[in-house]
């Protein structure tokens, strides 16, 4: 039965406590940036990019992300790109991975906005498939743009569920049922924060970091609710740095775009180690280092 919340008065007690305890990830799977470009505008940041990508320095920067990574102690597979799939890069984005209650690998495939990103979906779905994955097809129509979207909360059966933009409330009802998992739904509010992981970084089960204005007060009373220590990021930080869509490994490191200097203090204030690398070319696309990853169970 879906469990589906919206505010905090809907939350059960001692929600957080009831859910199943999960692994962290730490096998990450990214696809390389052969074919990646700016050939249209699918949101604000990509206005006045278009051809404008340095080719040779997206592929270093990828490189980049991809050793950070690494140092961080995760493990990354890569998956091959397909010729005019220019955005297949961004790989949080075409299927939703996780566990259910018994353990079970589980993958639902997107259902997403752009005819363009809809092809890149069945390669997902056969590289997860032939890693004994259960994949699974949403039952209606609804928008659903995976983990750019649905964010697992850090070693819990919980799911944070962005809408708005890309992806409609009404999926998350499904989502619950598939995983068997409570789902906290929030609404965005800007075409800047378009997904959820661009103003929502959960980096482990008691610390996130997000940019409140991308919230209304319902979401922001349930983030504040169930994370006892929430950084905020600044409006530069989060819409010209794209701190909040940083990536946690292990819940103890984290990679984060360079330059947003007063979150990676605030990160290592908290003890977190901390690297910075440069997503300059990814961020003309709208997207940075958590866009360019999917958590791998």
């Amino acid at each position: 039965m879906a469990e589906v919340y919206d505010s905090i008065d809907q939350l059960p007690e001692g929600l957080l406590d009831s859910c199943n305890e999960t692994p962290l990830p730490t096998t990450l799977l990214m696809c390389p940036p052969t074919y990646f470009d700016v050939v249209d505008v699918k949101n604000p940041h990509m206005e006045g990019s278009l051809g404008r990508v340095n080719f040779d320095l997206a592929d270093r920067q990828w490189q980049e992300v991809r050793d950070a990574f690494i140092r961080c102690g995760a493990r990354v597979e890569t998956l091959e790109p397909l010729e005019n799939c220019e955005d297949m890069v961004f790989c949080a984005n075409q299927t939703l991975a996780g566990l259910d209650v018994e353990g079970q690998r589980l993958c639902l495939l997107s259902q997403m906005k752009h005819p363009s990103r809809q092809r890149e979906v069945p390669a997902f779905a056969d590289w997860f498939a032939a890693r004994g994955y259960q994949v699974e097809h949403l039952p209606g129509e609804e928008l659903f743009e995976g983990s750019g979207d649905a964010v697992w909360h850090p070693g819990r059966s919980l799911i944070w569920g962005g809408h708005g933009f890309r992806t409609d409330p009404a999926v998350y009802e499904a989502v619950s049922d598939y995983f068997a998992a409570p789902v906290l739904r929030l609404k965005l509010h800007s075409d800047h924060f378009y997904h959820l992981d661009t103003s929502f970084c959960a980096i482990n089960e008691r610390t996130a970091m997000i940019y409140p204005p991308a919230f209304d007060e319902q979401g922001l009373g349930l983030i504040r609710a169930v994370f006892s220590d929430v950084i905020e990021a600044t409006e530069h930080e989060a819409l010209r740095g794209f701190a909040c869509n940083a990536t946690a490994i292990g819940g103890r490191c984290v990679v984060i775009q360079r330059g947003n200097a007063r979150a990676v203090a605030q990160l290592r204030e908290r003890g977190l180690e901390v690297h910075e690398v440069d997503t300059s070319e990814f961020m003309k696309s709208g997207g940075s280092v958590f866009c360019m990853k999917m958590y791998v169970f």
